[in-house]
């Protein structure tokens, strides 16, 4: 419930809409029973050959109710509907608000599929919030309340006769059938959940299944997803419809009993003849909003499931009790320390740990070198840095300042980061390297692709999604450039030159660490190339720092580097 706190907070927003709902649902339910119930008097006052004014009367009166329903019913869906556009609309800015902080991190949560499922499947889910859960039961009670008061003017029996029925159609049954789709619902959101990840992964992948000839295989896993989502689905709706069919055969059988309970009245003098049509009338107008209310806990399940799915995708948001206004931001116009003390780390779900105990300190304007086999932890050391996932235990401090006080924003605008995937996006070359900076020019962009050796194309080359037009190499050289663009004053890069040639990789490194002279720089590198010209270097293996100090001074100690070098000697 307390998730579905935010869906009504956000619902509140939109007050005016919501009571212009309830006020029109209302009028248009009451003046549906009082049309009906007009009908049923006229007919038998018709036959008892009343005075002609009052059948004028009466029938001016179905004509009035007749037509304030009508306008009453369409100002309810055109508010209702308004309502509920707005409501997901603001719903999907606030999810997104809370998603955006964590999007570097949040795949190592949840697969793309899922996430995928969430963001779109669930907040189409809330949309049934408002219109089958929040304001139909308000409107319900209402006009069942009203009515039950106006009959028990006439019969008290039969006003308990109509208590009783809305006791059953409004809780008793759907209660019953509620139980059933809670396991259906479950089924269903892990279905679909499943079959987004299947297709997510099947688009992605499409390439290397064919490689591979396993696309047949991944077909049929993805038919057999899809199998079992809509499976799930018909149980679902079966469910929901025999609970609908169940309570408009008790809506039925209550509407018998009031004509049978009427008749006996009429028999026994204890009623007016004349009354007993439009009080069969009344009760089956006034069930009609009884039906779907069948479905209502299974709305309601629905909604709860949502927000919680929701909710525990940007739970992390609320870990801390910092807000982002109130943190502190970095200086960009200098390089500053960091340091990291006893930093461990592991992944979600996994028990083995990524880094452990990490110590390290690196002084303002320092170069340092981080090196070691692949999977000892390099890759996630600059990820923490970036504060893209929190530290499980130790501090870092950026500045003095500890990572956990200072907004995530403000380390992203002052970090060059070249990571071993880097994004591209649709476009041009130009658009791609603008990333850095909105008031670049076209010769300091030529520029900066001169100095990682793609001069050879124009800012107008295109860029196709994730740029696949571009080889292993022109993508490093590209995000190297834009991370030239950017010249902030600490450098985080995680093997920037893997893809290159050799001597295109000096040349860079020649400019790079030109550019980078007096900021702090932190590479994470497999090669052994240029590490005389680093301040410090780290070593790593198994999450832990095995060595670390200058390049004599490790060559010195005859350990893990000195024998990497051996051996890089011998295969040259």
């Amino acid at each position: 419930m307390k998730n579905l706190t935010m869906v009504i907070k956000l619902m509140m927003v939109e007050k005016k809409d919501i009571l212009y709902s309830v006020l029109f649902g209302f009028i248009a339910g009451i003046t549906a029973v009082g049309l009906f119930a007009a009908s049923g008097y006229l007919i038998s006052k018709s036959a008892l050959t009343p005075p002609f004014y009052t059948l004028i009367i009466i029938t001016s009166a179905v004509k009035l109710l007749g037509i304030t329903k009508a306008i009453a019913r369409y100002a309810e869906r055109y508010f209702s509907h308004r309502a509920t556009f707005t409501i997901l609309s603001n719903l999907r800015v606030s999810f997104f608000s809370k998603l955006e902080p964590l999007a570097p991190g949040i795949f190592q949560k949840y697969r793309s599929g899922d996430l995928l499922s969430r963001v779109v499947g669930d907040v189409e889910t809330l949309q049934n919030f408002f219109l089958r859960v929040f304001y139909p039961p308000i409107v319900l009670m209402l006009v069942f309340i009203s009515t039950i008061l106006f009959t028990a003017f006439f019969s008290i029996y039969v006003a308990i006769v109509l208590f009783v029925g809305l006791l059953l159609t409004v809780f008793v049954i759907p209660a019953l059938f509620a139980l059933k789709q809670v396991t259906i619902d479950r089924r269903v959101r892990e279905q679909r959940g499943k079959l987004s990840t299947e297709a997510t992964e099947f688009l992605n992948g499409f390439r290397d299944l064919k490689i591979y000839q396993k696309l047949n295989d991944k077909e049929q896993d993805l038919v057999q997803s899809s199998n079992a989502y809509i499976r799930a689905q018909e149980q679902e709706n079966t469910n929901k419809l025999s609970s609908q069919s169940v309570n408009a055969f008790i809506t039925l059988i209550i509407s018998w009993f009031v004509l049978a309970l009427g008749g006996f009245l009429v028999i026994d003098g204890q009623l007016e003849g004349v009354l007993l049509a439009m009080l069969v009338m009344i009760s089956l107008t006034v069930f009609e909003d009884a039906g779907p209310m069948a479905a209502f806990p299974i709305h309601y399940q629905d909604s709860k499931r949502a927000a919680n799915r929701l909710s525990a995708v940007v739970e992390q948001e609320n870990e801390g009790n910092t807000v982002d206004g109130d943190k502190e931001t970095l200086q960009s116009d200098q390089a500053f320390k960091i340091h990291m003390e006893n930093v461990s780390f592991s992944f979600p779900d996994e028990p083995r740990q990524t880094l452990k105990n990490i110590s390290l300190t690196l002084p303002a304007g320092s170069k340092t070198a981080i090196v070691g086999p692949s999977g000892s932890g390099k890759s996630t050391l600059l990820q923490l840095l970036l504060n893209m996932n929190p530290p499980d235990q130790g501090s870092i401090h950026l500045d003095g300042l500890s990572i956990d006080q200072i907004d995530q924003e403000s380390i992203w605008a002052n970090s060059n980061a070249v990571l071993q995937e880097n994004h591209f996006f649709y476009g041009t070359v130009r658009t791609n390297l603008l990333l850095a900076g909105d008031t670049l020019n076209d010769q300091e962009m030529e520029v900066a692709l001169a100095k990682v050796e793609l001069d050879y194309l124009s800012l107008d080359e295109a860029v196709y999604e994730k740029g696949d037009n571009l080889s292993g190499g022109e993508k490093q050289r590209l995000a190297i450039a834009r991370a030239m663009l950017k010249d902030a004053h600490l450098w985080l890069l995680d093997e920037p030159t893997s893809s290159v040639d050799a001597l295109t990789e000096a040349a860079i490194y020649r400019h790079l660490f030109n550019q980078a002279e007096h900021d702090t720089l932190v590479l994470v590198s497999h090669r052994l190339a240029n590490l005389e010209e680093m301040d410090q270097i780290i070593v790593m293996d198994q999450g832990a720092i095995i060595e670390s100090g200058t390049f004599a001074e490790l060559m010195q100690q005859q350990g893990y580097l000195y024998e990497m070098k051996q051996i890089e000697k011998d295969l040259l």
